[in-house]
C-alpha cells in the first residue's frame, strides 16, 4: 500500500492528510499565530509553516510504515508575500492575502498602469490582496528590506522549498500574483519591470500535478521515510477545484467559508475585461474563473455571535418568501465584483415590525446575491454553469444550502467527502508519481435543487439588492 501526503498552509493553520490509494487514512491540523500590527495590516513568520507542518507530518505518519510514503503535494493560502536574503533567511513577516495597506499601489496599478495594460498582461486588475501590490508597497516603504531580496515566493512554495532545496511554484498561484501572464503561463516580463524585480528573483514555474524534487534527505531521515516525491501542488481554490471534482469545463464549485468563492473551470483562457473576476490557471492544466465575495460565513457568524449573541438560524424559515429586509454584506469591503476596500455592508427595508429571524434570513440572502452576482457574470463570459459542488463551514446548515440553490437558479452537489483543498493536495501528490487515485475520492451525498415556488421571489429580490452598492457607493463619496 501506497501513502500521499498532503498539507494545507491556510492563514491559522496547516492541515495535513494521509491518504492510500483508495482512502483517507487521517488527518491533522496546527495552528500558528497570526498577527495584525497595525490596522488593516494581516502578517504571519514563514517559518511557523514549515515547523508546524513538519509536526503534523510526524504524528499523521506515526502509526504507518513510513518506508510507503510516496510524495508530499500543498495546497495554500494564496497571495502571500515571502521575501528570503542570500542564506535563505525570512527577510521580514509575511503580508498576507487578506492585507489591506497596499491601498496605494492598488490604485497606482489600477489608474497610472491602467487596468487594460494589466489585463493584457496578466489577465486580471490590482487587488490589495494580490502579490504584486504588497511587493510595491516593500519597495515604496521598506527599501532596503526589498533591496535585500533574493527570493521572492508564496507561501506553500516556501514550505515546498524548505523541504525540498528547489524553489519552484505552481501556475494557479503564480496567476495570483499580478506579474504572471496567465493566458501563456508564465512570468510576464513587462510586469516584472514596474514591479522592479528580475526573474532569477522567482521561481521556476511547474504545473501543479509535476513534482519538483525530493524531500532532503536529512529531513527524511527525521521523518523516518526513503525516498519520497515533493509535488509542487495548488492554490487553494485549484487544489480545492481537484479535491471536489470540479475539473471539467463549465463545472462549478462555491465555497462557503469565512469569505465566499465562486470557482469555475474553462477549457479556454478568457478575462472579464468589466467587473472584478480573475482569470487564473487551474490545477490541472486548464484556467478557471474566480470570484471572491469577502464575508460569507463570517456575515453569518457576526450576526449570530456578535450582535444577536443567540442563533435564530432554525427560526428563519418561515420568512423565506415573505420579507423585505435585504442585507448588503460588504463587512469588510468587497472583493468580486466591485473591487471597493471602502465600502460597507447595510440592511435595508426595516420596519416597526422586523424580527431577528428577518435580519438573520436577510444576512443569508445577502451573501447568496452576492455569490450570484458574481455566477451571472461568469456566465455572461460564455460559461453554462447548471450545478454547482460546495464545501466551507457555511454548509452546515442545510437550509443556508438550499437557499443557495434557490437564489442561483441551479441544482447543487453536496460531496461525500468535504476536504476541499488537503484532498486536493494528496491527489495532485500521488498524479505526481504516476497515478490518478480521485476516483477512489469523488462522490455525492445529496443533490439540492431549486425550490421553484421561490424563484420569482427572490428573482425581484435579486435585483433590487443590485441597487444597493449604488446607493452606498454615493454615501460614501
Amino acid at each position: 500500500m501506497d501513502y500521499y501526503i498532503g498539507l494545507d498552509v491556510g492563514t491559522s493553520s496547516v492541515k495535513a492528510m494521509l491518504t492510500s490509494d483508495c482512502e483517507i487514512i487521517g488527518t491533522v491540523s496546527r495552528d500558528y499565530p497570526l498577527s495584525f500590527p497595525h490596522s488593516g495590516w494581516s502578517e504571519q513568520n514563514p517559518e511557523d509553516w514549515y515547523n508546524e507542518s513538519i509536526d503534523a507530518i510526524k504524528e499523521l505518519t506515526a502509526d504507518i510504515d513510513k518506508s510507503k510514503v510516496r510524495a508530499i503535494s500543498f495546497s495554500g493560502q494564496m497571495h502571500g508575500l515571502v521575501m528570503l536574503d542570500g542564506e535563505d533567511r525570512v527577510i521580514r513577516p509575511a503580508v498576507l492575502w487578506n492585507d489591506g495597506r497596499s491601498e496605494k499601489e492598488v490604485s497606482y496599478l489600477n489608474n497610472e498602469i491602467g487596468k487594460d495594460f494589466l489585463l493584457d498582461n496578466t489577465g486580471n486588475i490590482a487587488f490589495a490582496g494580490f502579490t504584486a501590490p504588497k511587493l510595491l508597497w516593500v519597495y515604496n516603504n521598506e527599501p532596503e528590506n526589498f533591496a535585500r531580496a533574493e527570493k521572492i515566493c508564496l507561501p506553500k512554495d516556501y514550505v515546498a522549498y524548505m523541504m525540498s532545496g528547489v524553489f519552484a511554484t505552481d501556475t494557479s498561484d503564480a496567476a495570483g500574483t499580478l506579474y504572471f501572464d496567465t493566458k501563456n503561463r508564465c512570468w510576464s516580463d513587462e510586469m516584472l519591470e514596474i514591479c522592479h524585480i528580475s526573474e532569477d528573483k522567482l521561481p521556476k514555474v511547474s504545473e501543479s500535478y509535476e513534482p519538483i524534487g525530493n524531500l532532503k534527505k536529512e529531513i527524511a531521515q527525521e521523518l523516518g521515510f526513503d525516498e519520497v516525491k515533493i509535488v509542487i501542488g495548488a492554490g487553494d481554490n485549484a487544489a480545492s477545484a481537484i479535491g471536489t471534482g470540479a475539473v471539467s469545463d463549465g463545472d462549478c464549485n462555491i465555497s462557503l467559508g469565512t469569505s465566499g468563492t465562486v470557482f469555475v473551470c474553462s477549457d479556454k483562457y478568457n478575462c472579464d475585461r468589466e467587473n472584478a473576476i480573475h482569470s487564473f490557471c487551474s490545477a490541472n492544466g486548464k484556467y478557471h474563473y474566480l470570484a471572491c465575495t469577502l464575508t460569507a460565513a463570517s456575515c453569518n457568524k457576526w450576526w449570530i455571535e456578535d450582535i444577536l449573541k443567540a442563533d435564530y438560524s432554525e427560526d428563519v424559515k418561515q420568512y423565506a418568501g415573505k420579507s423585505d429586509v435585504i442585507f448588503l454584506p460588504y463587512l469588510m469591503g468587497e472583493r468580486s465584483p466591485v473591487n471597493d476596500t471602502k465600502v460597507r455592508g447595510m440592511f435595508y427595508g426595516l420596519s416597526m415590525n422586523t424580527t431577528r429571524e428577518e435580519m438573520a434570513l436577510a444576512v443569508l440572502e445577502g451573501v447568496a446575491f452576492s455569490l450570484k452576482q458574481n455566477v451571472e457574470i461568469i456566465k455572461s463570459l460564455g460559461v453554462n454553469i447548471t450545478r454547482s459542488g460546495i464545501c466551507g463551514g457555511g454548509t452546515k446548515s442545510r437550509f443556508w444550502t438550499e437557499l443557495l440553490a434557490t437564489v442561483l437558479g441551479i441544482d447543487i452537489s453536496v460531496p461525500l467527502l468535504e476536504h476541499g483543498g488537503v484532498l486536493g493536495a494528496c491527489i495532485l501528490a500521488a498524479k505526481g508519481t504516476g497515478k490518478d487515485i480521485s476516483s477512489a475520492f469523488y462522490g455525492t451525498k445529496e443533490i439540492i435543487r431549486p425550490d421553484t415556488c421561490l424563484t420569482d421571489y427572490y428573482e425581484k429580490k435579486y435585483l433590487k439588492y443590485l441597487k444597493l452598492y449604488k446607493a452606498a457607493k454615493i454615501i460614501d463619496e
